[in-house]
């Protein structure tokens, strides 16, 4: 495979600093792919797609004409992060982590924010993802927001922005523990020249987290998910049979005598933390919508009373909202008196009248996106929209200016890929993943997702995107 044809294009390259040029941290990397014998990366990318077949790792896309679950797309070429690069973004991460915890614990308390005017109090209220049922609530450490995914994008000026925060039930963790296993079997040579740090202890470090939760020595942690259907459903199990916990549906709960109680081959048993996987909304049909069968009924009382930890706390959405995401770096400031380490992509917020017109007269230059979607879904890519799209964009923005945000068109960075039997440069975003229990913990890489249809910049699985092992040096 001729590697000095591989053109980085006027993207950023992740690997590649120019033509024929590598990086510093990936130049083993392409040495080891260059010396191979001819038609051998497309041999073992085959033979990681087998392993991943054999492994069952799939993913569901609601309404796909192809059958509910899908191998996930795997790309063998991966991702190469330099210690200097990870120390700012771990950094930059902590900051985040904290500062938005705090938030979510200020709109659902005393609320100083909103009064003293740094963010609009009707940009909080009209959120979907605000409960007002959760005022005054008290999480165990006072942590809401345990276990996040937080997007990230690099451009043309080699820094890394936050694309959006994930701060509800962020999936994808089960892809990079998988990734590694794949990419280990497949190039087991590589691992050992490389200093490449592990991921492997995420599950553990899940559970340490789970655990500090409660008071008790040796507390029972579940995790409930919405059952075999749910597109996360392969991660729900992988995560509970990696920590050894129970993976339970609604149906295997119940709220006895005020606690929330596990049934069992042995009988009833007391359940003290509940990694839950489902929104807000099903939790407990006597809390919210009264029509859940996911939710398990009294859960919020219990909670409510101290009698059992939920992971992540209900209301966290609130700082998922995108709208939200656009005053991130005032959060910061505010509650700890420090600039972003991490900025955040320009934003315009359509409810602002000012930014809305702007967003109206530049849509052919803009991607926009509803407050409260995830996925991909909800987005419209300007520059890659017909005349009608974006006509139809127009309205519903009109229509409903709270529930959009728009952004520049940004031009992503660029890994290789392999395309066939070459390698083609193929845009991607990262998701590190944070942990927040008695210390924040950010696992050492994280998914790169892959926009695998040339020129896409929507690396979403459920718009055709794969995934990529990120390598993080030590």
């Amino acid at each position: 495979m001729k590697f000095s044809a591989y053109d980085p294009g006027e993207f950023y390259d992740e690997l590649y600093e120019g033509r024929g040029q590598p990086r510093p941290g990936s130049a083993l990397l392409l040495r080891k792919f260059a010396s191979l014998p001819e038609g051998e990366l497309k041999k073992r990318q085959q033979a990681a797609e087998r392993v991943i077949l054999n492994m069952g790792m799939t993913f569901g896309v609601y309404g796909s004409d192809a059958g509910h679950e899908q191998i996930f797309p795997f790309d063998i070429v991966p991702r190469i992060v330099e210690a200097p690069d990870w120390q700012h973004i771990e950094s930059g991460l902590r900051q985040r982590m904290r500062a938005l915890n705090l938030f979510i614990d200020d709109v659902y308390r005393d609320q100083k924010i909103l009064k003293d005017g740094v963010i609009p109090s009707e940009l909080i209220y009209s959120s979907k993802c605000f409960l007002p049922s959760c005022r005054g609530l008290t999480p165990p450490r006072g942590i809401w927001c345990h276990i996040a995914g937080i997007d990230l994008v690099r451009i043309n000026d080699g820094r890394y922005y936050v694309l959006e925060d994930n701060m509800r039930c962020p999936s994808g963790v089960a892809y990079v523990l998988e990734a590694r296993q794949v990419m280990k079997r497949t190039f087991p040579e590589l691992f050992d020249a490389y200093r490449v740090r592990p991921v492997d202890d995420y599950p553990s470090q899940l559970l340490e987290t789970l655990r500090s939760l409660s008071d008790l020595p040796d507390p029972t942690v579940v995790i409930l998910t919405p059952g075999i259907f749910n597109s996360a459903y392969y991660e729900h199990s992988l995560l509970a049979q990696k920590m050894g916990v129970e993976l339970v549906e609604a149906n295997d709960l119940a709220v006895v005598d005020g606690f929330v109680h596990m049934r069992t081959t042995r009988g009833s048993q007391r359940v003290d933390v509940i990694y839950r996987r489902i929104n807000d909304d099903y939790l407990d049909p006597l809390a919210f919508r009264p029509d859940s069968v996911l939710g398990v009924p009294g859960l919020i009382t219990a909670y409510k009373k101290g009698r059992v930890a939920l992971v992540n706390a209900p209301g966290t959405g609130v700082s998922d909202d995108k709208a939200v995401y656009a005053y991130v770096p005032k959060i910061i400031n505010y509650y700890l008196a420090e600039e972003p380490i991490l900025p955040n992509v320009p934003t315009y917020v359509c409810w602002e009248p000012k930014d809305q017109a702007y967003v109206l007269a530049h849509l052919d230059e803009l991607v926009v996106k509803a407050t409260n979607e995830a996925g991909g879904y909800g987005m419209m890519i300007g520059p890659h929209a017909s005349k009608q799209e974006r006509a139809d964009c127009a309205l519903r923005i009109e229509a409903d200016p709270r529930n959009y945000i728009a952004q520049p068109t940004l031009a992503l960075s660029r890994v290789p890929t392999l395309v066939e039997d070459h390698l083609e440069g193929r845009h991607v975003d990262l998701r590190p993943y944070v942990l927040f229990g008695r210390d924040v913990y950010v696992l050492p890489g994280g998914m790169t997702r892959v926009a695998l249809r040339k020129g896409s910049l929507v690396v979403n699985s459920s718009q055709g995107g794969g995934n990529k092992d990120t390598w993080v040096l030590s």
